[in-house]
């Protein structure tokens, strides 16, 4: 049944509160909330009361001031009573208790029930320290984070067994916020970890902020593990589109990447191909030196909280971080046969920690030395050896710092490396060729061969028939 809070509130106060009651003498009745006891601003919530058979009539309170609803309850509906409020605000957060009346007398209090309203205040940051990627069995700290000055913070697991943990905020005068950091742990694949964090003021401990985006730790398994791939290479320039790809022929349902080193992960559903394929698109948009580092991506099931193992790591280099431009050439020459060796020397005046060696839209991840110095000058030597034609293409070296191994100097100038096909080469692939259409006509054959055996069979039976 519904009721209007303020109308309540004022006949509360004018009857006053000094009704009798029976204390004991009734077993107490069990108060309950929908949907539940932690409720954003403008959400409807409504309160049961359940009493014993044969009440007659149920009070409903709010901390120290009573809100009375007297009236007899239809015959089906006597054990129990509901109260709703319509647009929570945070007024009406608070304690609430309930007792029912029977022919005998008032019964005792319910058990008091805390209500808590959030959305009242800006919403916190939540992250993982040092990782949301968590191994089996490990410790997290998971660390609440607010520009706004609040006495406490509270953590909240999420699921079916939800657990919260209240901690005094701290100021740190560096970042000049306010934070709490919570340890969590030891962590299991067996459920799923997912976490939100609130901020209040201890004066009105039911009044909370908005809650900060949900957290999900990340406990790798034992399934098989997705590829992760970029269609727009590894090395990107500045203000460039990056999209990653992470895929399966595992149905997963879900996939999350996580940048090494960040504090959380991005999940996404899957959309399935007709070749089987599972998988997910994540766009990053317009790189900056920020997008740098490496990713790394993981599946799921939607009813499961265990996480497949990781997708082997994928490094994203941006250029132009250093005003340097190594310089690049090919000895013994860029023009050379298949199986000869050629060695791609990487060279600058100025100090960089390691070389990479970069060939125009090749899949795989571009090569690194560390850089050595000799005659004034720091350098690398990329050695190939008994090149073939496939290492044909353009090709491009850049520099970086140890500090910073995924922000690359500008690139070199363009080398064009060209492998000519050499005889014998040519002669491998003609006895390839052979060998497939000897395959093809062997194949050809013992299909003719049982054509030609069916056929036979039917004429017999044919004959048979005949006969």
């Amino acid at each position: 049944m519904t009721f209007t809070f303020t109308a309540l509130l004022c006949l509360g106060l004018t009857l006053g509160l000094g009704t009798p009651v029976l204390a004991g003498a009734l077993p107490k009745p069990v108060l309950t909330v929908q949907p539940d006891s932690v409720v954003s601003e403008n959400m409807t919530v409504t309160f049961l009361c359940e009493g014993t058979t044969g009440a007659q009539a149920y009070r409903f309170y709010r901390d120290r001031y009573r809100y009375l609803w007297r009236k007899e309850i239809p015959q089906e509906l006597k054990d129990k009573a509901e109260f709703s409020i319509s647009k929570i605000d945070h007024y009406h957060a608070g304690q609430y208790r309930c007792q029912y009346q029977t022919r005998d007398g008032w019964s005792e209090f319910s058990d008091s029930l805390e209500l808590v309203v959030t959305g009242v205040y800006s919403k916190p940051s939540l992250s993982a320290q040092p990782s949301p990627v968590v191994t089996e069995g490990g410790n997290v700290s998971l660390q609440c984070v607010s520009g706004q000055s609040y006495d406490r913070f509270i953590l909240t697991k999420e699921g079916s067994q939800k657990l919260s943990w209240t901690l005094d905020s701290e100021y740190n005068s560096y970042t000049r916020q306010f934070q709490a950091l919570f340890s969590v742990g030891p962590v299991t694949p067996s459920q799923r970890w997912t976490f939100r964090c609130y901020s209040f003021h201890k004066n009105s401990p039911q009044v909370w902020s908005e809650s900060s985006e949900p957290l999900e730790l990340l406990v790798p398994g034992l399934s098989k593990k997705p590829s992760l791939l970029t269609h727009q290479g590894h090395i990107l320039d500045p203000g460039k589109n990056l999209t990653l790809q992470c895929c399966s022929d595992i149905n997963y349902d879900r996939f999350a990447l996580y940048k090494v080193g960040g504090a959380d992960l991005t999940q996404h559903g899957v959309q399935w191909t007709q070749s089987g394929l599972s998988l997910a698109n994540f766009t990053l948009g317009s790189v900056t030196p920020y997008t740098a580092g490496q990713y790394r991506c993981y599946g799921a099931y939607n009813l499961s909280s265990k996480w497949s193992a990781s997708s082997d790591p994928l490094d994203i280099l941006i250029t132009g971080r250093f005003p340097v431009v190594p310089s690049l050439s090919v000895k013994p020459n860029s023009t050379v046969h298949s199986g000869d060796n050629v060695t791609m020397l990487c060279q600058s005046t100025y100090k960089v920690d390691t070389f990479i060696l970069s060939k125009e839209g090749a899949d795989h991840q571009p090569q690194r030395l560390k850089s050595k110095f000799h005659i004034w000058e720091f350098q690398a030597e990329f050695s190939m050896s008994a090149v073939t034609s496939d290492l044909s293409g353009t090709y491009r070296c850049y520099g970086s710092q140890d500090s910073s191994p995924y922000l690359l100097t500008q690139a070199s100038g363009p080398v064009e490396l060209t492998v000519s096909v050499t005889a014998s080469e040519n002669q491998d692939h003609t006895v390839e060729n052979l060998i497939r259409m000897g395959m093809a006509v062997m194949i050809l054959i013992v299909l003719g061969l049982l054509v030609f055996e069916a056929w036979g069979s039917q004429r017999q039976i044919h004959h048979a028939a005949e006969r």
